[in-house]
Protein backbone atom coordinates (compact mmCIF):
# COMPACT_ATOMS: atom_id res chain seq x y z
CA UNK A 1 0.00 0.00 0.00
CA UNK A 2 1.38 3.43 -1.27
CA UNK A 3 0.31 6.04 1.86
CA UNK A 4 0.94 9.86 1.70
CA UNK A 5 1.02 11.01 5.46
CA UNK A 6 0.79 14.62 5.66
CA UNK A 7 1.15 16.85 8.80
CA UNK A 8 1.48 20.47 9.82
CA UNK A 9 2.44 22.42 12.85
CA UNK A 10 5.55 21.12 15.31
CA UNK A 11 7.04 18.52 16.46
CA UNK A 12 4.17 17.97 18.50
CA UNK A 13 1.80 17.41 15.52
CA UNK A 14 3.81 15.51 13.32
CA UNK A 15 5.41 12.75 15.77
CA UNK A 16 2.41 11.15 16.57
CA UNK A 17 1.30 10.97 12.74
CA UNK A 18 5.08 9.48 11.78
CA UNK A 19 4.59 6.86 14.74
CA UNK A 20 1.72 5.27 12.57
CA UNK A 21 3.65 6.05 9.67
CA UNK A 22 7.16 4.38 11.07
CA UNK A 23 5.33 1.26 11.86
CA UNK A 24 3.63 1.08 8.63
CA UNK A 25 7.10 1.51 7.00
CA UNK A 26 7.91 -1.42 8.81
CA UNK A 27 5.63 -3.44 7.94
CA UNK A 28 6.10 -2.66 4.16
CA UNK A 29 3.97 -0.14 3.38
CA UNK A 30 5.63 3.05 1.09
CA UNK A 31 4.97 6.29 3.29
CA UNK A 32 5.97 9.35 1.73
CA UNK A 33 5.59 12.35 4.42
CA UNK A 34 4.91 15.71 3.79
CA UNK A 35 5.92 18.08 6.58
CA UNK A 36 7.12 21.73 7.30
CA UNK A 37 10.34 22.85 6.32
CA UNK A 38 11.66 23.00 9.75
CA UNK A 39 10.37 19.50 10.77
CA UNK A 40 11.93 17.51 7.79
CA UNK A 41 15.46 17.45 9.92
CA UNK A 42 13.51 15.56 12.32
CA UNK A 43 11.45 13.24 9.60
CA UNK A 44 14.76 12.34 8.41
CA UNK A 45 16.17 11.44 11.73
CA UNK A 46 13.35 8.85 12.24
CA UNK A 47 14.62 7.33 8.40
CA UNK A 48 11.79 8.95 5.91
CA UNK A 49 12.63 11.29 3.00
CA UNK A 50 10.04 14.46 3.09
CA UNK A 51 8.88 17.14 1.27
CA UNK A 52 8.35 20.45 2.40
CA UNK A 53 4.77 21.12 3.12
CA UNK A 54 3.62 25.18 4.03
CA UNK A 55 5.84 27.46 5.94
CA UNK A 56 7.67 27.06 8.31
CA UNK A 57 5.20 26.41 11.30
CA UNK A 58 7.10 28.58 13.37
CA UNK A 59 5.85 31.02 11.36
CA UNK A 60 2.30 29.94 12.62
CA UNK A 61 3.69 29.82 16.10
CA UNK A 62 5.11 33.44 16.24
CA UNK A 63 1.78 34.98 15.20
CA UNK A 64 -0.20 33.02 18.15
CA UNK A 65 2.30 33.69 20.58
CA UNK A 66 1.71 37.48 19.45
CA UNK A 67 -1.43 37.37 19.46
CA UNK A 68 -1.81 35.96 22.93
CA UNK A 69 1.12 38.52 24.13
CA UNK A 70 -1.42 41.69 23.35
CA UNK A 71 -3.61 41.57 26.37
CA UNK A 72 -3.87 37.70 25.60
CA UNK A 73 -7.31 38.67 23.59
CA UNK A 74 -7.51 34.92 22.48
CA UNK A 75 -8.91 34.08 26.59
CA UNK A 76 -11.41 37.03 26.59
CA UNK A 77 -13.89 36.46 24.43
CA UNK A 78 -15.47 39.89 25.29
CA UNK A 79 -13.15 41.79 23.39
CA UNK A 80 -15.03 41.64 20.06
CA UNK A 81 -13.20 44.40 17.95
CA UNK A 82 -9.50 42.67 18.57
CA UNK A 83 -11.02 39.37 18.33
CA UNK A 84 -12.52 40.05 14.73
CA UNK A 85 -8.93 41.76 13.88
CA UNK A 86 -7.16 38.29 15.44
CA UNK A 87 -9.30 36.48 13.19
CA UNK A 88 -8.86 38.26 10.08
CA UNK A 89 -5.05 38.19 10.60
CA UNK A 90 -4.85 34.54 11.23
CA UNK A 91 -7.31 33.97 8.32
CA UNK A 92 -5.37 36.18 5.83
CA UNK A 93 -2.12 33.85 7.42
CA UNK A 94 -4.15 30.45 6.14
CA UNK A 95 -4.99 31.85 2.97
CA UNK A 96 -1.49 32.32 2.41
CA UNK A 97 -0.78 28.84 3.11
CA UNK A 98 -3.40 26.79 2.00
CA UNK A 99 -2.34 27.31 -1.47
CA UNK A 100 1.07 26.20 -0.70
CA UNK A 101 -0.14 23.25 1.04
CA UNK A 102 -2.72 22.14 -1.34
CA UNK A 103 0.04 21.91 -4.06
CA UNK A 104 2.48 20.10 -2.41
CA UNK A 105 -0.07 17.73 -0.98
CA UNK A 106 -1.60 17.01 -4.29
CA UNK A 107 1.76 16.52 -5.27
CA UNK A 108 2.50 13.79 -2.07
CA UNK A 109 -0.97 12.36 -2.64
CA UNK A 110 -0.90 11.68 -6.47
CA UNK A 111 -1.03 8.14 -6.74
CA UNK A 112 -1.41 7.04 -3.49
CA UNK A 113 -3.94 4.82 -2.15
CA UNK A 114 -4.83 6.21 1.21
CA UNK A 115 -4.35 9.87 2.69
CA UNK A 116 -3.17 10.52 6.51
CA UNK A 117 -3.33 14.09 7.81
CA UNK A 118 -3.05 15.37 11.16
CA UNK A 119 -5.98 17.42 12.60
CA UNK A 120 -4.57 21.25 11.70
CA UNK A 121 -5.42 22.07 7.77
CA UNK A 122 -8.06 18.28 7.90
CA UNK A 123 -10.67 20.35 5.59
CA UNK A 124 -8.25 20.76 2.65
CA UNK A 125 -6.90 17.18 2.80
CA UNK A 126 -10.73 15.99 3.17
CA UNK A 127 -10.77 17.83 0.08
CA UNK A 128 -8.06 16.23 -1.69
CA UNK A 129 -8.76 12.82 -0.74
CA UNK A 130 -12.43 13.73 -2.08
CA UNK A 131 -10.58 14.26 -5.44
CA UNK A 132 -8.29 11.55 -5.83
CA UNK A 133 -11.12 9.17 -4.57
CA UNK A 134 -9.28 7.81 -2.00
CA UNK A 135 -9.88 6.60 1.68
CA UNK A 136 -8.54 9.01 4.45
CA UNK A 137 -7.72 8.42 7.92
CA UNK A 138 -6.91 11.34 10.03
CA UNK A 139 -5.45 11.70 13.63
CA UNK A 140 -6.97 13.85 16.52
CA UNK A 141 -4.57 13.93 19.74
CA UNK A 142 -7.98 15.29 21.74
CA UNK A 143 -11.54 15.20 21.13
CA UNK A 144 -12.52 17.85 17.99
CA UNK A 145 -15.74 16.29 17.15
CA UNK A 146 -19.22 17.83 19.07
CA UNK A 147 -18.97 15.89 22.37
CA UNK A 148 -19.96 16.85 26.14
CA UNK A 149 -16.84 15.78 27.73
CA UNK A 150 -14.43 18.41 26.60
CA UNK A 151 -15.22 21.43 27.81
CA UNK A 152 -16.33 20.32 31.58
CA UNK A 153 -17.02 23.51 33.00
CA UNK A 154 -20.32 23.17 30.89
CA UNK A 155 -23.32 20.32 31.20
CA UNK A 156 -22.71 18.02 28.20
CA UNK A 157 -25.26 19.06 26.49
CA UNK A 158 -24.23 22.51 26.27
CA UNK A 159 -20.72 22.04 25.67
CA UNK A 160 -21.92 19.26 22.98
CA UNK A 161 -23.79 22.55 21.37
CA UNK A 162 -21.43 24.88 21.52
CA UNK A 163 -18.76 23.04 19.93
CA UNK A 164 -21.22 22.07 17.21
CA UNK A 165 -21.43 25.78 17.22
CA UNK A 166 -18.26 26.42 16.86
CA UNK A 167 -17.53 24.34 13.70
CA UNK A 168 -20.41 25.68 12.25
CA UNK A 169 -19.05 29.20 12.71
CA UNK A 170 -15.82 28.19 11.60
CA UNK A 171 -17.12 26.82 8.47
CA UNK A 172 -18.57 29.81 7.43
CA UNK A 173 -15.14 31.68 8.08
CA UNK A 174 -13.10 29.48 5.99
CA UNK A 175 -16.27 28.64 3.78
CA UNK A 176 -15.37 30.43 0.75
CA UNK A 177 -11.82 29.55 0.83
CA UNK A 178 -12.59 25.89 1.07
CA UNK A 179 -15.43 26.99 -1.76
CA UNK A 180 -12.82 28.28 -4.08
CA UNK A 181 -10.26 24.96 -3.20
CA UNK A 182 -13.53 22.87 -4.33
CA UNK A 183 -14.19 24.90 -7.23
CA UNK A 184 -10.02 24.47 -8.38
CA UNK A 185 -10.65 20.63 -8.03
CA UNK A 186 -13.67 20.46 -9.80
CA UNK A 187 -15.40 19.17 -6.92
CA UNK A 188 -18.98 19.39 -6.75
CA UNK A 189 -20.53 22.47 -4.49
CA UNK A 190 -21.35 21.09 -0.63
CA UNK A 191 -23.07 23.17 1.78
CA UNK A 192 -22.40 20.81 5.08
CA UNK A 193 -19.18 21.93 6.84
CA UNK A 194 -15.73 20.42 6.23
CA UNK A 195 -15.42 18.46 9.34
CA UNK A 196 -19.13 16.92 8.67
CA UNK A 197 -18.44 16.14 5.33
CA UNK A 198 -15.16 14.53 6.76
CA UNK A 199 -16.80 11.89 9.20
CA UNK A 200 -19.84 11.48 6.54
CA UNK A 201 -17.45 10.62 3.97
CA UNK A 202 -16.44 7.25 6.42
CA UNK A 203 -12.56 8.69 7.58
CA UNK A 204 -11.12 6.89 9.97
CA UNK A 205 -10.62 9.38 12.78
CA UNK A 206 -7.77 7.85 15.13
CA UNK A 207 -8.06 9.75 18.54
CA UNK A 208 -4.91 9.43 19.81
CA UNK A 209 -4.98 9.93 23.56
CA UNK A 210 -6.38 7.67 26.21
CA UNK A 211 -9.67 7.54 26.78
CA UNK A 212 -9.39 7.83 30.72
CA UNK A 213 -8.26 11.29 29.73
CA UNK A 214 -12.21 12.19 29.17
CA UNK A 215 -14.65 9.52 30.96
CA UNK A 216 -17.70 9.37 29.40
CA UNK A 217 -16.54 9.94 25.97
CA UNK A 218 -15.96 6.32 24.91
CA UNK A 219 -19.62 6.12 25.70
CA UNK A 220 -21.33 9.18 24.07
CA UNK A 221 -19.48 8.51 20.89
CA UNK A 222 -20.35 4.33 20.90
CA UNK A 223 -22.55 4.71 17.36
CA UNK A 224 -19.03 6.29 16.48
CA UNK A 225 -16.39 3.16 17.93
CA UNK A 226 -15.28 2.22 14.66
CA UNK A 227 -14.71 5.15 13.24
CA UNK A 228 -13.45 7.08 16.14
CA UNK A 229 -10.94 4.03 17.98
CA UNK A 230 -9.24 5.31 20.90
CA UNK A 231 -5.51 4.46 20.08
CA UNK A 232 -3.87 6.18 23.02
CA UNK A 233 -1.22 9.33 22.29
CA UNK A 234 1.59 8.21 19.72
CA UNK A 235 5.09 8.87 20.09
CA UNK A 236 8.70 7.52 18.17
CA UNK A 237 10.50 7.87 21.91
CA UNK A 238 13.42 8.78 19.88
CA UNK A 239 16.75 9.03 22.51
CA UNK A 240 18.71 12.19 22.17
CA UNK A 241 22.66 12.52 22.45
CA UNK A 242 21.50 14.30 25.84
CA UNK A 243 20.08 11.75 27.60
CA UNK A 244 23.14 9.88 28.98
CA UNK A 245 24.55 13.59 30.55
CA UNK A 246 21.40 13.82 31.82
CA UNK A 247 20.64 10.27 33.55
CA UNK A 248 24.14 11.09 34.85
CA UNK A 249 23.08 14.24 36.49
CA UNK A 250 19.77 13.18 37.57
CA UNK A 251 21.70 10.39 39.67
CA UNK A 252 24.37 12.11 41.42
CA UNK A 253 22.01 13.98 43.28
CA UNK A 254 17.87 14.09 44.16
CA UNK A 255 15.07 13.40 41.47
CA UNK A 256 14.42 16.76 40.06
CA UNK A 257 11.61 18.85 39.23
CA UNK A 258 11.35 18.52 34.98
CA UNK A 259 10.42 21.79 33.27
CA UNK A 260 9.49 21.25 29.18
CA UNK A 261 8.10 24.14 27.46
CA UNK A 262 8.17 22.35 23.77
CA UNK A 263 7.03 25.02 21.31
CA UNK A 264 5.84 27.73 23.83
CA UNK A 265 7.57 31.11 22.70
CA UNK A 266 8.30 33.20 26.24
CA UNK A 267 8.40 37.12 26.18
CA UNK A 268 11.58 36.50 28.91
CA UNK A 269 13.67 33.14 28.48
CA UNK A 270 15.79 34.55 31.37
CA UNK A 271 13.22 35.77 33.57
CA UNK A 272 11.51 32.56 33.34
CA UNK A 273 14.70 30.58 34.45
CA UNK A 274 15.10 33.08 36.83
CA UNK A 275 11.99 32.13 38.56
CA UNK A 276 12.47 28.76 38.22
CA UNK A 277 15.67 28.31 39.74
CA UNK A 278 14.24 30.88 42.56
CA UNK A 279 11.24 28.60 43.29
CA UNK A 280 13.27 25.00 43.20
CA UNK A 281 15.74 26.95 45.66
CA UNK A 282 13.09 28.15 47.99
CA UNK A 283 11.85 24.04 48.00
CA UNK A 284 15.14 22.87 47.94
CA UNK A 285 14.74 21.01 44.52
CA UNK A 286 16.77 20.73 41.75
CA UNK A 287 15.61 21.32 38.35
CA UNK A 288 16.03 20.22 34.84
CA UNK A 289 14.99 22.09 31.61
CA UNK A 290 14.35 21.05 28.60
CA UNK A 291 14.79 24.04 26.36
CA UNK A 292 12.56 22.96 23.35
CA UNK A 293 11.79 25.78 21.24
CA UNK A 294 11.26 28.11 24.24
CA UNK A 295 14.57 30.37 23.81
CA UNK A 296 16.58 29.53 27.47
CA UNK A 297 20.18 29.46 27.23
CA UNK A 298 22.07 26.89 29.82
CA UNK A 299 24.60 29.74 29.87
CA UNK A 300 21.87 31.96 31.22
CA UNK A 301 21.83 29.44 34.64
CA UNK A 302 25.16 29.51 37.51
CA UNK A 303 23.27 27.31 39.88
CA UNK A 304 24.47 23.96 40.95
CA UNK A 305 20.46 23.05 41.17
CA UNK A 306 19.48 23.79 37.56
CA UNK A 307 20.70 21.97 34.51
CA UNK A 308 19.50 23.58 30.94
CA UNK A 309 19.51 20.88 28.02
CA UNK A 310 17.84 21.10 24.24
CA UNK A 311 16.35 18.24 23.66
CA UNK A 312 15.98 14.88 25.72
CA UNK A 313 13.90 11.74 25.89
CA UNK A 314 10.64 12.19 27.55
CA UNK A 315 9.87 9.10 27.67
CA UNK A 316 13.38 8.24 29.33
CA UNK A 317 14.00 11.23 31.84
CA UNK A 318 10.15 11.67 32.95
CA UNK A 319 10.02 8.67 34.89
CA UNK A 320 12.71 9.83 36.76
CA UNK A 321 11.85 13.01 37.71
CA UNK A 322 9.90 14.20 41.25
CA UNK A 323 7.08 16.43 39.08
CA UNK A 324 7.00 17.37 35.40
CA UNK A 325 6.24 21.31 34.80
CA UNK A 326 5.16 22.00 31.22
CA UNK A 327 3.33 23.83 28.60
CA UNK A 328 0.53 21.94 28.35
CA UNK A 329 1.01 20.27 24.67
CA UNK A 330 -0.70 16.70 24.21
CA UNK A 331 2.44 14.91 23.64
CA UNK A 332 4.15 16.55 26.56
CA UNK A 333 0.60 16.06 28.80
CA UNK A 334 0.56 12.38 27.72
CA UNK A 335 4.30 11.49 28.72
CA UNK A 336 3.89 13.28 31.85
CA UNK A 337 0.74 10.88 32.89
CA UNK A 338 2.79 8.09 31.55
CA UNK A 339 5.69 8.82 33.88
CA UNK A 340 3.67 8.05 36.73
CA UNK A 341 4.41 11.49 38.76
CA UNK A 342 2.93 14.75 39.28
CA UNK A 343 2.14 17.52 36.58
CA UNK A 344 1.55 21.74 36.93
CA UNK A 345 0.65 22.73 33.20
CA UNK A 346 1.77 26.52 33.11
CA UNK A 347 -0.68 26.90 29.46
CA UNK A 348 -0.88 29.40 27.06
CA UNK A 349 -3.73 28.45 24.68
CA UNK A 350 -6.94 27.38 25.15
CA UNK A 351 -6.27 23.63 23.53
CA UNK A 352 -3.27 23.26 26.43
CA UNK A 353 -5.88 25.00 29.09
CA UNK A 354 -7.76 21.68 28.15
CA UNK A 355 -4.85 19.79 29.08
CA UNK A 356 -4.79 21.55 32.12
CA UNK A 357 -8.50 21.11 33.12
CA UNK A 358 -7.98 17.41 32.12
CA UNK A 359 -4.65 16.36 34.50
CA UNK A 360 -6.98 18.48 37.43
CA UNK A 361 -9.79 16.83 36.62
CA UNK A 362 -7.66 12.92 36.98
CA UNK A 363 -6.58 14.93 40.27
CA UNK A 364 -2.90 13.97 39.18
CA UNK A 365 -1.59 17.89 38.97
CA UNK A 366 -2.84 21.67 38.81
CA UNK A 367 -2.62 24.11 36.13
CA UNK A 368 -2.15 28.06 35.86
CA UNK A 369 -2.22 30.44 32.87
CA UNK A 370 1.54 31.30 31.99
CA UNK A 371 0.96 35.00 31.90
CA UNK A 372 0.07 34.84 35.70
CA UNK A 373 2.53 32.53 37.01
CA UNK A 374 5.34 33.93 39.78
CA UNK A 375 8.15 32.80 41.91
CA UNK A 376 5.18 32.80 44.54
CA UNK A 377 2.64 30.70 42.87
CA UNK A 378 5.51 28.74 41.43
CA UNK A 379 6.32 27.20 44.75
CA UNK A 380 2.58 27.24 46.35
CA UNK A 381 1.92 25.00 42.93
CA UNK A 382 4.92 23.23 43.03
CA UNK A 383 4.05 22.64 47.08
CA UNK A 384 0.64 21.17 46.17
CA UNK A 385 1.63 18.90 43.88
CA UNK A 386 4.54 17.26 45.79
CA UNK A 387 2.76 15.49 48.38
CA UNK A 388 1.87 11.94 48.48
CA UNK A 389 -1.69 11.84 47.53
CA UNK A 390 -0.39 13.39 43.69
CA UNK A 391 2.55 10.95 43.51
CA UNK A 392 0.13 7.62 44.20
CA UNK A 393 -2.86 9.02 42.14
CA UNK A 394 -0.25 9.68 39.26
CA UNK A 395 0.89 6.21 39.72
CA UNK A 396 -2.40 4.99 39.62
CA UNK A 397 -3.53 6.53 36.27
CA UNK A 398 0.17 5.53 34.24
CA UNK A 399 -0.88 1.79 35.02
CA UNK A 400 -4.22 3.01 32.74
CA UNK A 401 -2.02 4.82 29.78
CA UNK A 402 -1.73 2.59 26.38
CA UNK A 403 2.46 2.37 25.93
CA UNK A 404 3.03 3.77 22.65
CA UNK A 405 3.96 0.98 21.01
CA UNK A 406 0.85 -0.64 21.57
CA UNK A 407 -0.82 2.37 20.18
CA UNK A 408 1.35 2.66 16.93
CA UNK A 409 0.62 -1.18 16.39
CA UNK A 410 -3.30 -0.55 16.94
CA UNK A 411 -3.26 2.59 14.65
CA UNK A 412 -1.54 0.87 11.70
CA UNK A 413 -3.86 -2.72 12.41
CA UNK A 414 -6.55 -0.27 11.96
CA UNK A 415 -5.15 1.89 9.05
CA UNK A 416 -4.85 -1.42 7.00
CA UNK A 417 -7.80 -2.80 8.02
CA UNK A 418 -9.89 0.54 6.71
CA UNK A 419 -7.57 0.50 3.75
CA UNK A 420 -8.63 -3.23 2.89
CA UNK A 421 -12.31 -2.76 3.36
CA UNK A 422 -12.40 0.48 1.55
CA UNK A 423 -10.66 0.10 -1.77
CA UNK A 424 -12.47 -3.50 -2.22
Amino acid sequence: MKVALAAYGTRGDVEPCLAVGYELSRRGHEVLVAVPPDQIAFVESAGFTAVAYGPDSQMALAKNSGANQKGESAHRPWQLSRQRQMYREDWEFQKRCRSELAHALMSVTEGADLLFHGQVFEDLAGNVAEYYDIPMVTLHYYPLRPNGQLLQFLPAPLGRATMAAFWWITSRVAGNAEKEQRQELGLPKDSRSATRRISERGSLELQAYDDACFPGLAQEWANWRDQRPFVGALTLEVATQADDEVTSWIAAGTPPICFAFGSMSMRSPADTLAMISDACAQLGERALICAGSSGFNSADSHADHVKVVNRMNYAAIFPTCRAIVHHGGAGTAAGALRAGVPTLILWSAPDRQMWGSVIKRLKVGTSRRFSRTTAKSLVADLRQILTPQYADRARQVAAQMTKPAEGAAAAADLVETFANVRCR
